[in-house]
């Protein structure tokens, strides 16, 4: 059997590396989408392995009875057929664990952005600091503080806990949803302390988080989970953020509560429309952005690297 991998979105180094020392041979050559059938049956490839970029649905699968393998690197797999590949007898894997704190440490960094008004002076400062610094000091004085506060983890997964754990350790409460989570144990890991500390969460209605959470955040694998109806259901002045996936929170939805006032700051790191999200999202006054980077960091990366190859070794070798 040929052991030719075709990583199309990339693979950490380490990853590579591993995957070449077991006999593999990857390359790390992007194909077009359109190509990706043609290049896998010329080329001989039995695996694949992709981020969120390249798309393996029906067609690709039909049009390469030679591929063995699909792999995903990182926690979503709504880019690939999973159930229509693994019926055809191949085999699906991510990396689920690999990105979670990177992730969460995104979450806070937005949460951090959004109480203390940064996403906009980050904007206005270069431009009218010199000007009008004393107005913008005035602008920004209404920060508040996390600490204290109620942080509502929609979706409890690995993402969702290790998101938690940082609430957590910035002293706030958290109030978790998962319909397929009754309670989960977090160990918390404090530098210089050798003993960890586990904190019990026992999950709660939806209603309940959306009633009482100053701040929430998502980490659901899909679908349309926050509307007009839920966000009617949220505190006056919550803060909303999405580094799950595009469309979880109606954009539409989300643009009048935040024009009304009901929505305090949303922020975004996945959209609707990627790649070309919806102007009114960029250029809104009340939103902390960035360009769907949650896992984007050399540690997670590094990670889903070494994952995605022992994944691979195990079930091709």
């Amino acid at each position: 059997m040929s052991k030719k991998i075709l990583a199309n979105d990339g693979i950490d180094p380490i990853g590579k590396a591993l995957l070449e020392k077991a006999g593999f041979t990857v390359v790390t050559d992007k194909v077009a989408q359109e190509n990706l059938a043609t290049a896998i049956n010329e080329q001989n490839f039995v695996g694949l392995t992709v981020r969120s970029a390249t798309k393996v649905r029906k067609d690709v699968i039909d049009a390469c009875p030679g591929l063995k393998l699909i792999g995903r690197g990182g926690v979503g797999m709504d880019n690939i057929d999973v159930d229509y590949a693994r019926s055809k007898g191949l085999a699906v894997v991510n990396t689920p664990a690999a990105s979670s704190h990177s992730v969460g440490e995104l979450v806070f960094a937005h949460l951090f952005n959004s109480v203390r008004f940064l996403y906009d002076s980050n904007r206005q400062m270069p431009v009218n600091g010199d000007t009008q610094f004393e107005t913008l000091k005035k602008k920004y004085a209404k920060g508040i503080e996390l600490k204290g506060k109620t942080l509502g983890v929609i979706g409890f997964g690995r993402i969702g806990q290790a998101t938690a754990k940082i609430a957590l350790g910035c002293g706030m409460k958290v109030l978790a949803f998962d319909p397929f989570l009754k309670e989960a144990n977090l160990n918390l890991e404090i530098e210089g302390v050798s003993n960890k500390i586990a904190v019990k969460i026992t999950t709660v209605a939806l209603e309940k988080l959306l009633a009482e959470s100053d701040f929430i955040t998502m980490h659901v694998p899909g679908g349309k989970v926050i509307t007009k109806k839920e966000l009617d259901q949220m505190k006056n002045g919550v803060i909303l953020v999405n580094a799950a996936r595009g469309g979880v929170i109606d954009e539409n939805d989300l643009i009048e509560a935040l024009n009304s006032g009901k929505v305090a700051h949303a922020a975004l790191d996945v959209f609707e429309n990627e790649p070309s999200p919806k102007k009114e999202l960029l250029s809104h006054p009340k939103i902390s952005l960035t360009p769907h980077i949650g896992a984007a960091t050399d540690e997670a990366q590094e990670r889903i690297g070494v994952e995605l190859a022992e994944l691979i070794i195990s079930n091709l070798s």
